[in-house]
């Protein structure tokens, strides 16, 4: 259907004064191929200040709230957590109580979402626990899954996109005990870096929402932000650097290389460490996934990190920025460097076992709908019984992106199109891409916390999308239960 809409755009443009200019500025400009000079050093978002209570648990605090930033364009005006852009890393370790104190200083309604984190369907920070300006909230749980790199961010209802565009993310970073831990760099700022690509476009000192022409997938930005610092390089002083991709722009999807093509070492997704370092010279990561990767340099070498073609070569690839690239950070070797090795293993990842699978279900991504229905948060797309494993297909049914999310648990990636998974989705994942056209199997184990009365989601990680109803709910109830949502 779109395409016919802009079949029938493209002829009133013909018809038109200056039609047939547009038409060839529109279809034949190359895609963007954005390579910049590095001019400011990486800030590194601070680990959040914490404090003990009298239960023992450890209490972060959380304000979001408007402020000024400077991206080089003057003063923009931007939203951030503790701060004017972006927000502290809270980091935990596995088996920890902790408790966020989250205050709404906005002028208008948000939540916070703990990206990836297995908690509580009432401390998710979904759209069914909104914070009202001047408003707070408390989310609390107790940690407990392997150390990985998380984040969190707001999840309103259709507000998402502007949220999130405006500055509101931050990292959580879990650890545990897994000696791999320590084998890998892992001193955070110096050879651990968190890496937040977010992709910006500006209407003179103010950012822009304007959507590209025949964009189905919401705002491309022709400027990279790196932890909220344009044109961003890094000092390395080890022979090894660690660095914690997230993808939390609101709809572009990234393939990242090293600019002269070698190889460096994917050592974790989303969920967690791989079983071992995974060679490549490339990862694509769709909106919300996160991917940690290790690079080795040589001292005084500068080393480029970019952005590639994340998608095929055609009229739809370009029109959602599928065929851009663009310089992300550059890696600044010093002088001489501290030795570093990588370890040949890291961590065992118990495979599910759909055998053992309660329940398949099967979901198409399409329009923005899944399986033909919009959001309702009084209904329950999907009802689980607490403590078993099930199969979810879930299919793209259209040649649109799409990136798949699921609260709550990590799933398995069992087979895409049918074909066992590549290495780089051999992990624990909560976000996945979804690829025009193509069909995924994953499995998930969904252990813990039920809850009748609240709901937990599932959806397009395409902000634009989520915001305009391309979303589901699941309720995890004990045997026998009944859903008992109120929307």
């Amino acid at each position: 259907m779109r395409k016919w809409l802009l079949g029938g755009l493209a002829l009133v443009l013909v018809l038109c004064g200056g039609g047939v200019a547009a038409l060839v500025y529109y279809f034949a400009r190359p895609p963007l191929d954005v390579r910049v000079v590095f001019d400011r050093a990486l800030r590194v978002p601070p680990i959040a200040a914490s404090r003990p209570d009298e239960q023992g648990r450890r209490v972060f605090e959380l304000q979001a709230r408007p402020g000024d930033s400077d991206f080089g364009h003057g003063a923009t005006r931007t939203w951030g957590y503790n701060g004017a852009y972006l927000g502290p890393t809270l980091r935990a370790k596995r088996g920890e109580a902790v408790a966020v104190n989250v205050r709404n200083a906005l002028g208008e309604t948000t939540t916070v979402h703990w990206h990836g984190m297995h908690l509580p369907a009432a401390m998710d920070g979904g759209p069914h626990h909104p914070i009202a300006p001047g408003g707070s909230f408390q989310a609390a749980w107790t940690v407990d899954q392997p150390a990985a790199t998380l984040w969190y961010h707001p999840h309103p209802s259709e507000r998402t996109e502007t949220q999130v565009y405006r500055g509101l993310a931050g990292l959580f970073i879990v650890d545990d005990d897994e000696p791999a831990q320590r084998a890998l760099p892992h001193d955070y700022g110096v050879d651990d870096i968190p890496v937040l690509v977010q992709d910006k476009q500006f209407d003179g000192d103010q950012l822009s929402t304007g959507e590209r022409f025949g964009s189905d997938i919401g705002v491309l930005g022709d400027e990279i932000l790196v932890n909220g610092t344009p044109r961003a390089y890094l000092d390395v002083r080890s022979e090894l650097v660690r660095l914690r991709l997230v993808n939390a722009s609101t709809a572009r999807i990234y393939n990242f290389g090293l600019a002269d093509g070698r190889p460096f070492a994917l050592v974790g997704t989303d969920g967690g460490l791989l079983d071992r370092p995974y060679m490549t010279d490339h990862v694509r990561l769709s909106v919300g996934e996160r991917a940690e990767i290790v690079v080795a340099l040589e001292p005084g070498e500068r080393l480029t990190l970019r952005s590639e073609q994340a998608l095929g070569g055609d009229l739809e690839s370009k029109f959602n920025g599928g065929r851009d690239a663009f310089d992300i950070l550059q890696l600044r070797a010093g002088a001489s460097l501290t030795p570093a090795t990588l370890p040949k293993t890291l961590v065992a990842t118990p495979r599910l076992d759909p055998e053992r699978a309660a329940q398949t279900r099967s979901f198409v991504f399409q329009g923005r709908e899944i399986s033909g229905r919009g959001m309702d948060m009084s209904r329950a797309d999907a009802v689980v019984v607490k403590d078993t494993i099930e199969v979810w297909n879930v299919a793209n049914g259209h040649d649109t992106p799409h990136s798949f999310h699921i609260h709550d648990v990590q799933f398995q990636v069992l087979l895409v199109d049918g074909r066992a998974p590549p290495p780089e989705l051999s992990g624990w994942k909560d976000t996945v891409f979804l690829a025009p056209k193509q069909r995924y199997r994953v499995i998930a184990r969904f252990a813990d916390y039920a809850d009748p009365a609240t709901a937990y989601m599932f959806h397009c990680h395409v902000l634009r999308h989520e915001d305009e109803g391309m979303m589901g709910q699941f309720v995890v109830v004990e045997p026998g239960q009944q859903p008992r949502l109120h929307g």
